[in-house]
């Protein structure tokens, strides 16, 4: 098993593989043969083509051939960097799992950092982009907007969440729920997992090669993932409590407004039916019972998720004085 894996989605990236290659292995074969004894398949790196159209998967086959550390993945079609992201920690055998996009913006050269900095205990190291090297209007500020609306959500502390070079532990790796687009939270989701989170600054470059991959449209994919992730985070095995108290509430206006309704009629002689409060009262009471209903069968789906799959609900750190494979985690 390698000590680190490096894991890097590509796409569409031709005019910076190589040089990305030669700087990955600059930064790490002094550290990692200095790390591991032997020296052999000291780390790897793990390159996944998200359904590159130009010639990246051709290069990378190249590399491979002449690289045995170099090992490469190619998607049948564009998923998205969240699933290439998953197909890299499936694919990968490191003790540490490091991610960095394939576009030179993140510098090799701080992952020995990084993984010299996971090694004091840290489940997770996340860069945090010093002198960011981007437009500001088009990336700047709508990063900053973006990251500050997720960590008043969410909690999580990290200042840079959008920033992709990162160490972690295999462990905390392969626990976090990578779907969809939710390589946009991985600190949040390493929070979630229980991981002990710390960041540190580093170095960033502007493009020199390729064309980005990101737009303003990103900043409202993020406000709509969020919500998904502040689910998942704070009711996932509890939605009752989020349907329920909302479907609570719902009907509480609803028996306040009819009382008023009825209050109206008998003080001031209104019609009862042409008053609009009466109509109000009735569509609350039934959207109250609709989402409590909703809420009941979000519990049921809870718990066909976890009892049919033989998941758990919660994650373990350590164990003492009992076998390995006593361990269960939920995933």
């Amino acid at each position: 098993m390698a000590l680190l894996s490096v894991i890097i989605p590509i796409k569409d990236e031709q005019d910076n593989i190589r040089n990305l290659h030669e700087k990955i292995t600059k930064a790490l074969e002094p550290y990692c043969s200095r790390a591991n004894a032997s020296g052999v398949d000291a780390f790897e790196v793990v390159y996944v083509d998200d359904g590159s159209t130009d010639s990246s998967p051709v290069l990378l086959a190249e590399i491979a051939k002449t690289d045995s550390r170099a090992k490469v993945v190619v998607l049948r079609r564009n998923f998205g960097q969240t699933p290439a992201l998953q197909a890299g920690i499936d694919f990968s055998q490191g003790d540490f799992i490091a991610t960095m996009d394939g576009d030179l913006q993140n510098d090799p050269a701080d992952l020995p950092m990084l993984l010299e900095k996971a090694n004091d205990g840290f489940d997770a190291v996340l860069g945090q982009r010093a002198n960011r090297q981007d437009g500001f209007w088009l990336r700047k500020f709508p990063s900053f907007i973006a990251n500050w609306i997720i960590r008043k959500v969410t909690g999580c502390s990290i200042k840079d969440m959008g920033c992709t070079i990162r160490v972690m532990t295999r462990e905390l790796a392969v626990a976090l729920p990578l779907y969809g687009e939710m390589h946009r939270f991985i600190p949040v989701l390493a929070q979630m997992c229980g991981g002990r989170l710390t960041q540190v600054p580093v170095m960033h470059h502007p493009r020199v090669a390729g064309k980005t991959k990101y737009n303003l449209t990103r900043t409202f994919r993020v406000i709509l993932d969020l919500i998904t992730v502040k689910f998942l985070y704070s009711y996932l095995t509890r939605p009752m409590h989020f349907l329920g108290t909302a479907g609570l509430i719902s009907i509480s206006l609803g028996f306040i407004s009819l009382i008023a309704t009825v209050s109206m009629k008998y003080l001031s002689q209104t019609d009862m039916t042409g008053n609009p409060l009466l109509l109000l009262s009735v569509m609350m009471i039934l959207v109250g019972i609709q989402l409590i209903s909703m809420g009941l069968l979000g519990e049921i789906m809870t718990r066909t998720y976890f009892e049919s799959q033989g998941k758990a609900s919660y994650l373990i750190r350590h164990t003492y004085n009992l076998e390995k494979g006593n361990n269960r985690k939920a995933a």
